[in-house]
């Protein structure tokens, strides 16, 4: 079938320790933390492509853009779901969105709450010669 604007897949974690902002080093409060929430962005990304891509090809992150809108106490079920919407040559373009159950979480509002959302730019590589091509740049 082949990469195709409108697949797409979700990746879901519960927020433990090692996902934190006091973990990562990116803050001191013990929540999920932003480059956290980046991994499973793009972790929803490749999983949208991974079946549909041809024996040999992979696809390596280049641009992202991400508005973390709501703080992810450990214990939080956090579900980070991603869509492709643009091909452009070897340039794939996603949109996603992160929602934590506000059940259970003594929030009395219901329904999910919006933690994240953005896009992210990836590109379609041969695997093999990026791992050559990447290694030739070292000193």
């Amino acid at each position: 079938m082949g990469v195709a604007p409108g697949q797409r897949a979700s990746v879901s974690a519960v927020v433990a320790d090692a996902d934190t902002a006091i973990s990562a080093g990116s803050g001191d409060v013990p929540v999920l933390a932003t480059p956290r929430l980046l991994a499973l962005a793009e972790a929803a990304t490749m999983a949208a492509i991974a079946p549909h891509l041809p024996p040999g090809m992979t696809s390596v992150g280049t641009s992202v853009s991400l508005e973390h809108r709501r703080a992810s106490p450990v214990g939080a079920e956090v579900v980070v779901e991603a869509e492709l919407t643009e091909i452009d040559g070897r340039r794939l373009m996603f949109s996603f969105i992160a929602r934590e159950s506000a059940e259970g979480a003594g929030s009395g509002e219901g329904g999910d709450l919006v933690v994240g959302a953005g896009t992210v730019e990836r590109v379609l590589v041969d695997r093999a010669a990026f791992i050559v091509r990447a290694a030739s740049h070292r000193p």
